[in-house]
Order: structure tokens, then C-alpha cells, then sequence
């Protein structure tokens, strides 16, 4: 994909066309991080080493995944 950075000055509906794609990744990128959550739960992986693995600590990726069920094929 190109981006705004490497062409000529931006149009405005290609500047909103990047801005859309950006937040379609950003929900795939959500999705993924948790249905792997969700993975390493129901292997037994415990908060502490998942939120290594993030980047974050342990409350925060405990307060965003704890509440969602863990059931294999919930929409998370």
C-alpha cells in the first residue's frame, strides 16, 4: 500500500481513504490480540506473562480481556 509519505501532496479523499484503512487495521489488530488472549487463557498462560508479552501490565491487560468469555469461537 502506498502512503501519503512517499507521493506527491495529499488529496484529501486519499488522506481519508489511509485514515479508513488505518482504523480497519487497527480493529484486525484488536481481533487478534484477542482471540490470542483468549488462546493463551485457555492454555493455561497466566495475566502476568500475557501482559509481558503486550507490553503492559498485568492490570491492564486484566481489565481489558478479564470480563470477555473464553469460550473457543466467542466473538471477543
Amino acid at each position: 500500500m502506498r502512503t501519503t509519505f512517499d507521493q506527491g501532496p495529499p488529496t484529501p479523499d486519499g488522506v481519508l481513504a489511509e485514515l479508513a484503512a488505518v482504523r480497519e487495521t487497527r480493529r484486525e489488530v484488536e481481533r487478534r490480540e484477542a482471540a490470542l488472549v483468549r488462546r493463551a487463557r485457555n492454555d493455561g498462560i497466566v495475566w502476568e506473562q500475557i501482559a509481558a508479552s503486550l507490553g503492559v501490565s498485568k492490570q491492564a491487560v486484566h481489565r481489558k480481556y478479564a470480563g470477555r468469555r473464553l469460550a473457543r469461537g466467542q466473538n471477543a
